[in-house]
């Protein structure tokens, strides 16, 4: 365990007086492995402790035994949830190639985590994720789907995005945004729409010109799932026009995806606009595109899915964010883990092999 007392060392315990009875090194990773196993309640955390306190004690010393399922509630409520956040990036760290290649930024509501009594609305969770190693990279919480825009540039700062790719949907297709991503040494693929009036009307209008030219093109189909899936991708770099109207920060090229779906029962089509920080060819930017789609299918499907974040009722002070961290660490180390199986099949194989778990551990 010396790997993960290395990277939450730093971890300031909330408790005061007699309430640190249990350690909370060895209180955080009983709830981490409750997590890898399937647990998703400090009453999980509890149950779980006690049925594998054997386990536990080869690598824990547990004097006071396994702390009970208040404790296990209390301590994440009080934690602070900036330093659990930076004791998770401290363990990113160690994987310092993840930022390597797409990383997309999008936003996800913890939905039962709101409290009408006290008026707080649910928390949304804004997370980076590295599309090529499917790894969470950092996530920082804001109370409301308005103040994601200004959220997200505290995310990119807790970021190292030397030579990646950033991807983030049209709320925050700002320019601010754009700025911080080049400062950090990254690049940017932006999808644009109507909320930045002129500038899409603009790059709609040039890139739906029959008569355009010096325009990459590159089209793929695929065939499964009971449809077929076609998608254009198209790139223009012939934007001085563009910029001396605009002045968009670093813009170097514009695209457009069509995306045609034909099912037997009918067929539907959506064009997409997009500002790209870096030249690229039709066939990688049409891949870069439909990477960002990997943190809504990969990511908050997991979440939702496998790990049932969308249910979970912590709603009290900052356990919403502190277990929604607590999650993300679960999904890393079940993602980095290369033997065969889905997620849900490897969360099973935790909680039904102990050596497994002692695995996932070992990667901290």
């Amino acid at each position: 365990m010396e790997g993960f007392f290395i990277c939450f060392q730093d971890l300031e315990d909330p408790r005061t007086g007699n309430a640190g009875r249990h350690e909370l090194l060895e209180i955080m990773v009983i709830a981490l492995c409750a997590t890898l196993c399937g647990g998703q309640t400090a009453v999980d955390m509890a149950e779980f402790g006690r049925a594998k306190e054997a386990v536990l004690r080869r690598f824990l010393t547990l004097e006071h035994g396994i702390p009970s399922h208040d404790t296990f509630s209390r301590i994440f409520r009080l934690l602070d949830p900036d330093r659990f956040r930076a004791c998770f990036q401290t363990f990113m760290s160690r994987f310092a190639d993840a930022c390597q290649g797409v990383v997309a930024i999008d936003g996800k509501v913890l939905r039962r985590s709101f409290d009408k009594a006290a008026g707080q609305s649910a928390l949304h969770m804004v997370s980076a994720w590295a599309c090529e190693q499917r790894l969470v990279l950092g996530q920082i919480a804001t109370d409301a789907k308005s103040n994601e825009i200004t959220a997200l540039p505290k995310l990119l700062e807790m970021l190292s995005l030397e030579g990646a790719t950033v991807t983030v949907d049209a709320l925050n297709c700002q320019r601010d945004i754009a700025e911080r991503i080049l400062e950090k040494g990254g690049d940017y693929l932006f999808a644009l729409k109507a909320n930045q009036g002129t500038l899409h009307q603009d790059v709609m209008e040039f890139l739906d010109d029959p008569q355009c030219q010096d325009i990459d093109t590159h089209t793929e189909i695929d065939a499964d799932h009971g449809r077929i899936e076609t998608r254009a991708a198209m790139v223009s770099a012939d934007i001085s026009w563009l910029q001396e109207r605009h002045g968009w920060p670093g813009l170097k090229a514009i695209g457009k995806v069509i995306r045609t779906r034909e099912t037997n029962a009918r067929v539907k089509s959506r064009t997409a606009y997009y500002l790209l920080g870096a030249v690229m060819t039709a066939t990688r930017f049409g891949q870069v595109a439909r990477a960002h789609w990997g943190i809504e299918n990969a990511l908050h499907w997991s979440l939702d899915v496998t790990m049932n974040e969308d249910q979970a009722r912590n709603r009290k002070d900052n356990g919403p964010y502190n277990l929604a961290i607590l999650r993300h660490l679960a999904l890393n180390l079940i993602s980095k883990e290369d033997s065969k199986g889905s997620n849900r099949v490897k969360f099973k194989r935790a909680g039904w092999n102990d050596d497994f778990l002692l695995k996932l551990l070992a990667q901290i």
